[in-house]
């Protein structure tokens, strides 16, 4: 029998994250009230106007037909045949599904990154480390905001690699740099009387990085091209476009810039995604923790508190001063988009996609070529959106084609989503399975806004963009357990959703357990396939399963697709999800609960091994996995915040990842291949 690790936290929350954690990434948000106070309804009263499961189901057999047989759901379309459940299959024969024959890594608290029996791994690049011609080398003893305005950033989260024609075997990388941990970087650090020579360093640490790096053809390595013309720093006080329909709006308007266009910086970058046209998004996640002085009347539901930050950055910069500038926050919680072929772009904050704490934002084209965006409100109760463009994407690589495509997301409807279960008297909350044997439904797509026009009674199109957590609280959309990273499947069509925990899930006065959502107290989070009406992505209706249901296999309350629980790894807090070239998906844990480190995962979504998961990776002390890439011959992950546990310092570390003994922990990007150049798991 597996026995579990101890739990390393003393985060008064309990579970895998450090108290030093929810200080500086998301501004101690499980300490504070949950922003939805809404009393919508859940997914398990949402009867009356819902479209029924089988006429879902039915509508998703365009996508569903495309699993083998040991698939989720086996549709006949052209009969008219309901689509049927899963049922428990055995595990087959092999090492695993291709892509993902492997050793699977135990779980562990070692203080390195841990990876399979023949595989090999390096360090692509690490905080600091200069990638702008001019950037003198790190030192973390004097350090300056100039030099790290020309360094990678900290705490590297989302990545994106894209191919760079005419330069044999070298790709440019895409960085997000979410937050920075002041406390591990600056030695003597304050917390109370920040210098502010501290604070412009924190500035220059935030927001993105785009570097090329150089592929080692002997084995997966990439190292990066320092002072390459397309290496680029966007930083907290770098020039952003505000575009689309609430753009100049009188919501958006401030002192220091009266049109209501131009804002300064890009906070709190978390996932993303990148385009089929070749640009990469952002999403501004906690943006919140950043300002100060709110108050009910400045705040609208997005968690600003009514006191002093903990960066204290308003006493350098006024606009960080809510009192001040009431109107710098909405400048904020935006879908940032990149062109990272083009260093003298300036980057656009997409308003028709609305403003909440964006986890990622990963688009998929419909059938007549317009691009359609899902994306997850990190929320405690929060929602689950999608935008559908009103433009079709234009192929190719001309100059006319890149600028009709960089509008292509400033036009279209923006939606949330409700669920209804099918079997809302089988769930009491302990995770048990309904009577059919899966958490399944249907949903459908509410409008909250087109262009210029409001779908949502009592507010304004402006205000949809701007408060858009109060629209999806009007029409009643679906309270999840923090929707974070979303992906569609490039295979299949299906859309699967990350949703990490919900410790208040049943709580007192807090909505209770449904189907999509079906463990109160939920430490361990669940990820969401949803089929589109039709494979339709631009459809206003889904049916839906959960494909997992996180934890330890010998929980009860744990379910992994219908393959038998005894053969997986142990899982908690999916967060960041991505494909492999042979559709298996791969997620990245944040905050495991389970007592070992958090770390990478694979597991099939398709064939008779549909569930099989295996643990690839673990990473340091403290950190968090994030960004997973999974090319042919590598696999790249960000290692974020390694040391951040309760105590440390830049004096006293918790972690001596990566460099050893004696030198400061950096958060850095790490590729992972095999030793004998083979590609990964095959």
């Amino acid at each position: 029998m597996r026995k579990l690790l101890p739990l390393l936290s003393t985060n008064p929350h309990g579970g895998g994250r450090s108290a030093l954690t929810c200080r500086y990434r998301c501004g101690d948000a499980c300490f504070h009230e949950v922003p939805n106070t809404s009393d919508n309804e859940y997914a398990g009263d949402v009867i009356a106007g819902a479209l029924s499961r089988r006429s879902m189901m039915r509508a998703a057999a365009v996508v569903t037909v495309a699993a083998t047989a040991g698939g989720a759901v086996v549709a006949q379309a052209a009969a008219g045949q309901e689509a049927v459940a899963a049922t428990p299959r055995t595990a087959g024969r092999g090492a695993g599904a291709k892509g993902l024959r492997f050793t699977p890594v135990a779980p562990n608290t070692d203080d390195r990154v841990t990876v399979p029996d023949g595989y090999a791994q390096s360090v692509v690049i690490r905080w600091g480390e200069p990638i702008l011609r001019g950037a003198p080398a790190f030192d973390p003893d004097k350090q300056t905001a100039r030099a790290q305005a020309g360094q990678f950033g900290y705490n590297n989260d989302f990545l994106s690699l894209l191919p760079l024609r005419g330069e044999h075997g070298r790709q440019v990388l895409v960085a997000n740099h979410e937050y920075t941990d002041e406390v591990l970087m600056f030695k003597g650090y304050d917390p109370e009387n920040p210098t502010r020579e501290q604070v412009e360093v924190a500035w220059a640490a935030h927001g993105l990085s785009v570097v090329v790096v150089q592929e080692q053809h002997r084995d997966g390595r990439l190292t990066p091209v320092t002072r390459h013309p397309l290496n680029r720093r966007l930083t907290a006080t770098s020039e952003f476009q505000l575009t689309g329909p609430a753009a100049g709006g009188a919501l958006l308007r401030t002192g220091a810039d009266p049109a209501g266009r131009t804002v300064l910086g890009t906070l709190n970058n978390c996932a993303g995604g990148t385009t089929p046209w070749g640009t990469t998004l952002h999403g501004e996640e906690n943006f919140n923790q950043y300002f100060a002085n709110g108050s009910s009347a400045t705040d609208k539901r997005y968690g600003i508190g009514s006191g002093a930050t903990e960066r204290k950055w308003e006493r350098f910069d006024k606009r960080f001063d809510v009192k001040q500038e009431p109107n710098e926050s909405h400048r904020f919680g935006w879908v940032v988009e990149l062109d990272p072929y083009d260093p003298d772009s300036t980057p656009r904050k997409r308003t028709a996609l609305g403003r909440f704490k964006h986890e990622a934002a990963q688009p998929r084209l419909t059938a007549d070529g317009r691009p359609v965006v899902y994306m997850g409100d990190d929320e405690r109760f929060d929602y689950f959106y999608k935008f559908v463009s009103s433009k079709r994407m234009m192929k190719g690589t001309s100059r006319k084609a890149r600028e009709h495509n960089l509008t292509l997301l400033d036009e279209g409807t923006l939606y949330v989503a409700k669920l209804t279960g099918d079997s809302p008297q089988d769930i009491d909350g302990t995770g048990k399975l309904p009577s059919d044997g899966e958490f399944d439904g249907s949903g459908h797509w509410i409008p909250l806004a087109t262009g210029d026009v409001s779908h949502v009674p009592g507010m304004t199109a402006e205000e949809v963009y701007v408060f858009t957590r109060l629209a999806g609280d009007k029409v009643g959309a679906t309270k999840m357990d923090r929707p974070e990273d979303v992906e569609p499947s490039p295979r299949t069509g299906r859309v699967y959703v990350a949703l990490t925990n919900n410790k208040d899930r049943g709580a007192a006065g807090k909505a209770g357990a449904d189907e999509a959502n079906p463990r109160n107290n939920n430490k361990h989070g669940q990820i969401l396939e949803l089929a589109e009406h039709w494979d339709d992505p631009a459809s206003d209706g889904f049916a839906w399963r959960l494909f997992l249901v996180a934890g330890d296999p010998e929980d009860p309350a744990t379910y992994f697709a219908g393959y038998p629980k005894e053969k997986v790894s142990p899982i908690s807090c999916p967060d960041n999800v991505a494909f492999d070239p042979y559709g298996n998906l791969w997620i990245s844990t944040d905050g495991n609960q389970l007592g070992s480190h958090d770390g990478l995962f694979g597991v099939a979504t398709q064939g008779e091994r549909r569930g099989e998961l295996k643990q690839f990776l673990t990473v340091p002390t403290g950190a968090e996995t994030c960004g997973p890439i999974i090319q042919q011959r590598r696999v790249l992950v960000a290692v974020q915040h390694p040391g951040e546990v309760d105590g440390a310092t830049a004096d006293k570390p918790a972690s001596q990842w990566p460099d050893g003994p004696g030198r400061i922990v950096r958060p850095s990007v790490v590729a992972v291949y095999r030793k004998d150049g083979r590609d990964i798991g095959v």
